[in-house]
């Protein structure tokens, strides 16, 4: 079980997905599960997060035919989650 479920809601932010995600990763620690919930995004947002999750295995990614809206990502994210600990990293953000 990691210590930290982040759960990153996604729609249509390919232009900045893999920066995003990249901060996430680039953290020091590495006790996490990242579960990124594409909400039906019509971007390339969905193929980001498949080439990601094929490259660590730490990035989940859960998709919804439909879109639902922030709230519904976020509370399927919560659902999935096997951390101690649940963060919400939203894509257009960073982390030093």
């Amino acid at each position: 079980m990691p210590i930290l479920s982040i759960i990153v809601p996604v729609y249509n932010v390919a232009s900045y997905l893999k920066e995003g995600l990249d901060s996430i990763l680039n953290q020091e620690v590495h006790d996490v599960e990242i579960i990124c919930v594409n909400d039906a995004s019509i971007d390339t947002s969905y193929s980001i997060l498949k080439e990601y999750e094929a490259l660590d295995n730490r990035i989940k990614v859960i998709n919804h035919a439909q879109n639902k809206g922030l709230s519904a990502a976020r509370n399927t994210g919560i659902l999935n989650a096997q951390g101690k600990y649940i963060a919400f990293f939203d894509p257009d953000d960073w982390i030093e």
